[in-house]
């Protein structure tokens, strides 16, 4: 990794409580994290020193973006400026192919064949647009046409997760996979 100046941008997320830094270099080369307590950040260097930012909630990594989730009453202009310099600092040493402990892999041809389908349905629909805002979604399960979701990253405290978004996301389940289906998030 250079030691040259790392380049971050700063955007707003629609969540008031999350901010996403795009950098110009990977942070995970691979699938993305999110970790909600400086113990499942243990592992990792960035992760870690971003918790011991004042403030810090929850910490997402994507491509080459981190999602900074906060307090509410947190100082917007004075977080931005120490998680910008904790990722100078740390992301040199910072391991973009690190496995992550904390995330549950589970290889999709091992789901069943409803659950790929809904998986498909979200990559396609919904996934590219939370990730762009600096979170996604993560199915846990499928049971009696009940999807059970956890939102990640700037989705995860954002309010308008359990208003409009889940609002989309069971009307596009509903078109297209099962007009009986629920999504419940939890």
């Amino acid at each position: 990794m250079s030691s040259s100046e790392i380049l971050i941008r700063v955007q707003a997320t629609p969540n008031p409580n999350a901010w996403k830094f795009i950098l110009d270099r990977p942070v995970l080369n691979d699938g993305k994290a999110t970790y909600s307590s400086i113990e499942e950040a243990e592992h990792n260097i960035l992760s870690k020193a971003l918790f011991q930012i004042e403030g810090v909630r929850q910490v997402h990594f994507f491509q080459n973006v981190i999602t900074v989730t906060h307090q509410f009453d947190a100082d917007s202009d004075q977080l931005q400026q120490e998680v910008c310099a904790v990722i100078q600092t740390r992301l040199p040493m910072h391991n973009p192919n690190q496995t992550i402990l904390d995330e549950k892999k589970m290889a999709r041809q091992n789901l069943s064949p409803e659950l790929q389908q809904i998986e498909e349905i979200l990559d396609r629909t919904i996934r590219p647009g939370l990730q762009g805002d600096g979170g996604d979604i993560e199915v846990i399960k499928f049971d009696e046409m009940k999807v059970y979701v956890s939102y990640q990253g700037a989705c995860g405290t954002c309010p308008s997760s359990t208003t409009g978004t889940l609002m989309a996301i069971e009307g596009i389940l509903k078109d297209e996979f099962n007009p009986a289906i629920e999504v419940i998030p939890l």
